[in-house]
């Protein structure tokens, strides 16, 4: 009998591996999908270039609120949203959040239209390292030394192009101060993705409407006069915000969120290759100096987060 218990008990502990091994490959093959389609969106947005940023933005609005609307109906998270407007202090803060996710969306559309790609990878390079120092000066975070010199490169790294060059990369700048904010906004409040970010867009819709109905004057405001194909682009708005939130929120739920962190890289690799190799971005000595340092800053981050990581799942294993 206790041969026969230790085989079954032995069976359910394989299966229990298995089990997480196949989920921990879901969750990678989801961190790819996700990054890959944020590292790909300046094809779609090149795509309706022609339509005002602004408009795009609403689109993105509109059409992901009623995407998002469905998910959140299937996946019975309403009664979520209805405890939500249960305390105002917290739709407050989120609504905070909101407006920098708008905004962030508002200039990564401006700028791939404006052929600013290459400084929109370089914003999301840079963007975990403004997330180290958030981390530092809002949540008391202590930075290990090697944190702190990746951090001293990245700023470096702009310093040389400001004194040297006399150009700012303020698309970069913006857009990762921007995302870190909102992420470090998002971090406090305790609403899941899905949720927070229908709610997010359900608080940015009422001036979206406003401006349609009156201050919209493009020529493609109008959906009935325009073709079947731009109307498809831009309703497809709102497929490009959700569904790479989806496979992010699914690779979360299945993979450590600091192995979920080397994969963040893709996505601003993508851009850099597309601005570079597919539109022809010009690569200029500026570019080269601040990119070759970010680059070394984020091989230190890297390091030390993969040796960090490491550390912690030797400790868990002797515990």
């Amino acid at each position: 009998m206790k041969e026969s218990s230790a085989a079954t008990t032995s069976t359910g502990s394989n299966e229990f591996v298995q089990e997480q091994e196949k989920r921990a490959r879901e969750g990678v093959l989801f961190a790819i999908a996700a990054y890959t389609i944020w590292g790909l969106a300046p094809i779609y947005f090149k795509a309706v270039a022609h339509v005002p940023a602004f408009e795009v933005l609403a689109h993105r609005i509109i059409w992901a609120f009623i995407l998002v609307l469905v998910l959140i109906i299937a996946t019975g998270r309403m009664q979520r949203v209805v405890a939500a407007f249960k305390h105002p202090a917290l739709l407050a803060k989120l609504a905070i959040a909101a407006c920098l996710i708008g905004f962030n969306w508002l200039l990564f559309i401006w700028s791939v239209a404006n052929d600013f790609i290459l400084e929109a990878s370089l914003g999301y390079y840079i963007n975990p390292l403004f997330n180290v120092v958030i981390g530092m000066v809002f949540f008391a975070e202590r930075l290990r030394r090697l944190q702190i010199i990746a951090v001293v490169m990245a700023l470096l790294g702009v310093l040389i192009q400001l004194v040297t060059f006399g150009s700012v990369p303020w698309v970069a700048l913006a857009l990762a101060s921007s995302f870190a904010i909102y992420g470090a906004i998002r971090k406090k409040l305790p609403f899941d993705s899905l949720t927070g970010l229908w709610l997010e867009i359900l608080l940015l819709l009422p001036f979206i409407l406003i401006w349609f109905a009156f201050f919209a004057q493009s020529d493609t405001t109008n959906l009935l006069q325009n073709s079947w194909q731009l109307n498809t682009l831009l309703v497809m708005a709102g497929v490009i915000t959700t569904v790479p939130l989806l496979f992010f929120t699914g690779a979360a739920q299945r993979i450590r969120y600091s192995t979920l962190g080397f994969f963040q890289y893709i996505g601003p690799s993508l851009m850099f290759v597309l601005a570079v190799g597919v539109y022809g971005e010009a690569f200029t000595v500026d570019k080269m100096i601040t990119f070759a340092i970010i680059w070394s800053a984020l091989a230190i981050y890297s390091f030390d987060a993969a040796r960090t990581h490491r550390q912690a799942v030797k400790a868990a294993r002797v515990r």
